[in-house]
């Protein structure tokens, strides 16, 4: 008995899915290429661009490094009258000073005064320190006018230079309006009963607060002797000092010394 064979027949449909795919793909793949390509044809232009830029700007800045040599021997060979001339003209400052202190030269021996004033001391207590320093050395009147400006700094320089010129004819109207200008700093007078205003300070040697109202004192206008130990006694700390003092009853200020 003959056996029956299978015609079993060949699934197309997948062969074909198959084919479409890799077509899909092969096409997929050849765009990439394209653009690719296309970019690199904008890269490469666009380095052309830039290498012709370059070149551009090279050539005018060699154009303009030419027309600076050349224009700098041109220079080198002018006279020199030409090469000094100002293109404007100098810087006048003004001088309240009269002309005659501002000819008037300072001496090699006087001693550069070391008082500052910048517009906010005490205005008499720097004349007072400026006449001291000066002493040393001495000097015209134009002289002082001239040393007592070194002495000015910030405000108070600016306050100087603004006045009219040729203001300032001696040092005494100088020092008029120097004070005028600054009375207001000026230190309130000195009264007898700041002295009892003194105290010796816990931890203060006897002799440091000795020697601190002596100070004072010498500022004070006080004379009497009586007040003046009083005053002294009051700020003195309680201790076998105090009571030598109440015990010895000194008259004068010499004698609690």
């Amino acid at each position: 008995m003959r056996k029956m064979r299978s015609n079993r027949s060949i699934p197309v449909a997948p062969v074909a899915a198959e084919g479409a795919m890799a077509m899909a793909q092969m096409v997929e793949i050849m765009r990439s290429l394209q653009a690719n390509v296309e970019a690199s044809r904008i890269e490469q232009a666009r380095m052309r661009e830039d290498l012709v830029a370059s070149q551009a700007r090279n050539e005018e800045l060699n154009r303009v490094t030419e027309e600076l040599r050349q224009a700098l021997q041109e220079q080198r060979g002018r006279p020199v009258a030409e090469e000094v001339a100002p293109s404007t003209p100098p810087r006048v400052f003004p001088m309240p000073f009269a002309q005659a202190i501002t000819d008037t030269p300072i001496p090699a021996s006087v001693v550069p005064v070391k008082a500052v004033f910048t517009g906010v001391e005490d205005p008499e207590a720097h004349l007072t320190t400026f006449h001291t320093q000066m002493m040393l050395s001495g000097g015209s009147d134009a002289v002082y006018c001239k040393m007592f400006v070194s002495t000015l700094q910030g405000t108070a320089l600016e306050w100087f230079v603004s006045l009219p010129t040729g203001h300032i004819t001696n040092f005494q109207q100088f020092l008029k309006i120097f004070v005028e200008q600054y009375i207001v700093n000026k230190a309130p007078p000195r009264v007898s009963y700041d002295l009892f205003d003194i105290r010796q300070y816990q931890g203060e040697s006897l002799r440091d607060y000795l020697n601190r109202f002596g100070a004072q004192m010498v500022r004070s206008p006080a004379k009497d002797e009586e007040m003046l130990v009083y005053a002294f006694k009051k700020g003195v700390l309680p201790g076998p000092f105090c009571e030598a003092l109440i015990r010895a009853h000194p008259a004068t200020f010499a004698e609690v010394r």
